[in-house]
């Protein structure tokens, strides 16, 4: 799994490419607490190149998400396609998550 950054105004966008799963997952974790203990509170998470995402890799955005709420931010996803959507539709994240069709819109949206 990879992981790049960047800033669209306020907003971090980070984009995952590869497969989030048992032996990934806690990589994302590291970098989220590491870029919320920093500062950043406003996270939108680019899912275009995701292979493959896991219950593990699940759980890993939900410990994400719940350590930004509590720091009163916010956190949308962009680029949702395929398996991918299928697994957030199926698991409830589709329903408990900000969703949009790119990245940029997601940024716009909750800056």
């Amino acid at each position: 799994m990879e992981i790049s950054s960047k800033k669209v105004g306020d907003v971090l966008v980070m984009a995952i490419k590869g497969r989030l799963d048992a032996l990934t997952s806690s990589k994302l974790e590291s970098k989220m607490c590491e870029l919320i203990n920093a500062g950043e509170n406003k996270i939108v998470i680019d899912l275009g190149e995701l292979e493959y995402i896991s219950s593990a890799g699940l759980r890993a955005i939900l410990f994400c998400a719940k350590k930004l709420k509590a720091t009163e931010g916010d956190i949308a996803f962009a680029n949702i396609t395929g398996m991918i959507s299928e697994v957030f539709e199926i698991s409830g994240f589709g329903t408990m998550f900000n969703i949009y069709s790119s990245a940029l819109t997601a940024a716009e949206k909750i800056s």
